[in-house]
């Protein structure tokens, strides 16, 4: 099957995805929800997206300097945002972004490997912060999740907060793996001599504070858009519900996240009471916000200006 046979069937798949969460969830409830929305809660919820995707823009900055590479902040704004809009625009999740942001890279003449890690260790240090920040969140509403799933309580906390730890302490792993490792050094070279470096726990440090802030910013920017709806939940309820919603919403199976992400925001936010159409509510204007960046970063894709080597 051709690779753009594949694209438009993921993002069937997705659509129809959405489509069944709306039945399921009544549509008329769904929209009754939405147009009861409060626009001021809406827009601060769009403001913080917006200062979660510049955060996520400098973390990506921050590491591409690290590699070695050469991107202004200016450069590493603009093509973050216009990343943006090929994964609301495209199917395939945040995969068509991130290849753009490597290939924009390698353009410019930067190293070809530096470029690609780059890209690579970012998605990777986002998955990373938003699982840790997930499983404390389950640990904080050990109760509610225990009550409902008919567990101890006080076993999904020690499990969760174990799991955690370990989870968080895996970067540290990275530098004896790959020297034991000495296969395929044409792509973990240049990963291997940066990870040798003296400053490689200060770069983890710095990583782990700007993807604790990005994840932070986007959970708060889908709680203050569910808050729109009159959903207010704890910030642990929060904690744990972004873990799956955004998980999900990243797979590369539908257009920009829609339809996984709102079939994640049903199943995560029901320990807590949401009724399904008040959350798929809430996905939706979250989906919104990243269309709304998706569609700003679109338009300048014909602007000229690149990174310099």
């Amino acid at each position: 099957m051709k690779s753009s046979y594949k694209a438009l069937l993921r993002g069937l798949l997705g659509l129809a995805l959405l489509g069944l969460v709306l039945f399921l969830a009544d549509p008329s409830r769904v929209v009754a929800a939405l147009r009861q929305a409060k626009p001021g809660w809406v827009l601060v919820g769009l403001v913080l997206a917006i200062a979660s995707n510049v955060a996520s823009a400098l973390r990506w900055r921050a590491l591409a300097r690290w590699l070695g590479g050469e991107l202004s902040m200016g450069d590493s704004q603009r093509l973050y945002f216009q990343a943006m809009g090929l994964n609301a625009l495209l199917p395939g999740a945040v995969v068509g972004g991130d290849v753009y942001r490597a290939m924009m890279l390698r353009r410019a003449g930067q190293d070809t490997m530096a470029s690609t890690w780059s890209v690579i260790i970012d998605r990777v240090s986002g998955l990373w912060m938003l699982c840790a920040i997930g499983g404390l969140g389950a640990a904080l509403s050990a109760s509610r999740l225990g009550s409902e799933l008919g567990i101890d309580p006080v076993l999904i906390a020690a499990l969760m907060l174990t799991g955690t730890t370990a989870w968080l302490a895996l970067p540290w792993l990275i530098p004896p793996l790959l020297t034991r490792w000495r296969g395929l050094e044409r792509w973990l070279g240049p990963l291997r001599v940066a990870a040798q470096r003296p400053d490689f726990a200060a770069q983890v440090g710095l990583q782990a504070v700007w993807s604790a802030a990005v994840q932070v910013l986007s959970a708060a920017a889908l709680a203050m858009g569910a808050l729109a709806l009159g959903i207010s939940l704890s910030p642990a309820a929060w904690a744990f519900a972004i873990a799956p919603i955004f998980l999900m919403a990243a797979l590369p199976v539908s257009v920009g996240g829609w339809g996984t992400r709102e079939a994640a925001a049903v199943a995560a936010l029901a320990p807590f009471g949401v009724a399904p159409a008040a959350a798929v509510g809430a996905a939706m204007i979250y989906g919104l916000y990243s269309l709304f960046q998706g569609a700003a970063g679109a338009l300048t894709l014909g602007l000229p200006g690149r990174p310099k080597p």
